[in-house]
């Protein structure tokens, strides 16, 4: 018995997808996604239901029709707590017809994945254009934004680079998008690049599709990638999970229309809308400076429209927009939503990722630019101010203990162990935090990763380039390299330690008897004492008792036998204890002690 995808059942009986869901879970039917497929019986189930529902539509519609309004002066004549149903129902009807309203935008779509699978190729099927040629080596170098007009509506699609060295820059990419497509070499299956762009797209909780790409090539193994997928937790719709993967070539162009089949039906599940007449708000996808126009920002509108003339502040920073252009590098006077334009007009670079705002003018821009100076500075002085007195109260403020830690490994085999080894090192003081492992020598991309987290690089049976090393060096950031496992367990075992909150107890010295007092002009009174039993050290602590009361309890500030200082005293001898305290007696008993650090087991 053939099956039925959802979404394609609701395109050909003319029902939006939501609708259909609502039906299906009405009937009790279990499904995974709008793109799921169901049996005929329940075809036909759906098909009787939708048919009931157009017959009653058209009763009703008739009998409004033909019934006059008999009923509209009975209405005032129910009053009381009858009336609070139909204000409520209608305070819901506004503000659903309100929501309504709102007109839906363009998805924001981002490309991420591993170097040289296909990204910019693909997307260059989409638009018709070649960008990849534009490129250095053919691999995107930076952040591009560009809208596509496509057979299912505008998409706006980010481009991210690949190589790894630009975690940041992909980062950046998937905080901006609605929906993640991850594109996967069918030749080359999952590679360190594709689990950091899974990751960042999980961290942006945005929605996931899996493009397999190249699958005109002869040794392509679609399957092999499926199955490498369920690894990571990530189970295709066929294999019983929820994730849409889609077969495809930026080759022959075969699969890419269901992939923005599947675009538009995540779209239609997001209801994504904006209000192009609210207040304006954005985000800075890219700064650079051109040498000719000067400093250019490309930005994404998010909320509102955004003309010519407008005064744009982001973070400490305003400018006031002089020229703007489209994606396709043509000038334009206004922008919507989910549409991404480059600026001329800010003196600085601003930071990507930064929210762009508008102000009424110059300054208005000034004003909110001084307003978020002073809150920066009010913030950073009570947070010096705090911790100032947290400490004078508490002592020093104890920092979480979390070790982040960066792998790098001759193979896949060493990384594995290595993560059950520094599974089993974890404590409830110290957690290993294991951000990334990966085969290979460590790179630039790695040291950035590391400096941003204050993460260690260990790298085993590998060798970082000497550029590598400079930069890290340069960053201090801590990268080593080892040969035999124990040698980077005990370096995992010394990085524990130093984080771990060093725990003191008292070790009991010695005991010794005053016998005499001797008065010192300048050292005050020195207690000449016997030791009877341990010994006494220079600095320790002391405690004095006289009967059965402690009458003192301070450092021993100095001990002498005859005229010289020394710095210890064993059981047997006489020495003269100095207490920096006036009120030593004869007879007195004086205790040893020291605090000593409990090495843990």
């Amino acid at each position: 018995m053939s099956k039925v995808r959802i979404y394609t059942l609701a395109k050909d009986l003319g029902v939006e997808n939501q609708r259909m869901l609502e039906i299906l879970d009405g009937l009790g039917v279990s499904y995974k996604s709008v793109s799921s497929t169901i049996e005929e019986e329940t075809v036909d189930l759906i098909k009787q239901i939708l048919a009931e529902e157009s017959n009653e539509a058209a009763t009703e519609t008739v009998t409004a029709e033909a019934a006059p309004a008999v009923s509209a002066p009975e209405a005032p004549a129910k009053a009381g707590s009858d009336d609070v149903a139909p204000v409520a129902a209608s305070s819901e009807a506004s503000a659903a017809a309100a929501t309504a309203e709102i007109p839906h935008r363009a998805p924001v779509v981002t490309i991420m994945g591993h170097v040289d699978h296909g990204k910019t190729s693909l997307l260059d099927y989409i638009r018709k254009t070649k960008v990849a040629a534009k490129e250095a080596g053919g691999i995107t170098q930076h952040v591009g934004a560009f809208e596509a007009q496509t057979s299912k509506g505008r998409i706006v699609f980010i481009d991210t680079p690949g190589h790894e060295a630009f975690t940041t820059i992909r980062a950046r990419g998937a905080n901006v998008a609605d929906i993640a497509i991850i594109v996967i070499a069918a030749d080359d299956s999952l590679m360190p690049q594709t689990r950091e762009a899974i990751a960042h797209a999980q961290a942006a909780k945005v929605p996931m599709i899996i493009a397999i790409n190249k699958v005109d090539l002869p040794q392509a193994d679609p399957d092999r990638v499926k199955t490498d997928l369920t690894q990571l937790n990530l189970v295709p719709e066929e294999y019983g999970g929820d994730l849409v993967v889609v077969p495809v070539s930026a080759k022959t162009g075969e699969g890419v229309e269901e992939l923005l089949e599947y675009i538009s039906l995540t779209a239609e599940l997001e209801d994504l809308r904006a209000d192009p007449k609210a207040a304006f708000s954005g985000v800075v996808i890219e700064g650079r400076v051109d040498r000719q126009q000067g400093v250019l920002t490309t930005v994404m509108v998010q909320e509102g429209t955004l003309h010519v003339g407008d005064f744009l502040v982001v973070g400490e920073n305003y400018g006031k927009i002089k020229a703007m252009n489209d994606s396709s590098g043509a000038r334009i006077k206004e922008a919507g939503p989910s549409t991404p334009v480059q600026i001329l007009g800010f003196s600085d670079v601003p930071a990507s990722g930064e929210k762009v705002a508008s102000a009424k003018n110059e300054h208005a821009a000034r004003e909110v630019v001084a307003s978020r100076t002073s809150d920066r500075r009010d913030v950073e002085n009570a947070r010096v101010q705090r911790r100032k007195t947290l400490e004078e109260m508490m002592g020093p403020l104890s920092e979480d203990r979390t070790v982040n830690l960066i792998v790098r490994a001759d193979s896949q085999g060493s990384v594995e162990a290595i993560q059950g080894i520094l599974a089993r090192k974890e404590t409830d003081a110290v957690k290993l935090n294991v951000m990334l492992a990966g085969i290979g020598a460590p790179t630039e991309g790695d040291v950035l990763l590391a400096s941003t987290a204050e993460a260690h690089i260990l790298c085993f049976s590998v060798t970082a380039p000497a550029s590598v090393k400079k930069i890290a060096d340069n960053k201090g950031i801590d990268l080593k390299s080892f040969r035999i496992i124990y040698e980077m367990i005990d370096e995992v075992d010394r990085l524990i330690k130093g984080n771990l909150e060093p725990v003191f107890e008292e070790k009991y010295l010695g005991r010794a008897e005053v016998r005499m007092v001797i008065r010192h002009p300048k050292n005050g009174n020195i207690a000449g004492s016997y030791i009877t039993d341990g010994s006494f050290k220079r600095n320790a602590k002391a405690k004095v008792t006289r009967g059965k009361e402690t009458v003192y309890e301070g450092t021993i500030v100095g001990l002498k036998r005859f005229k010289d200082d020394v710095r210890e005293v064993k059981n047997g001898f006489e020495c003269g204890i100095n207490l920096d305290w006036e009120g030593v007696m004869e007879g007195d008993i004086i205790e040893a002690s020291e605090m000593v650090e409990v090495i843990p087991a």
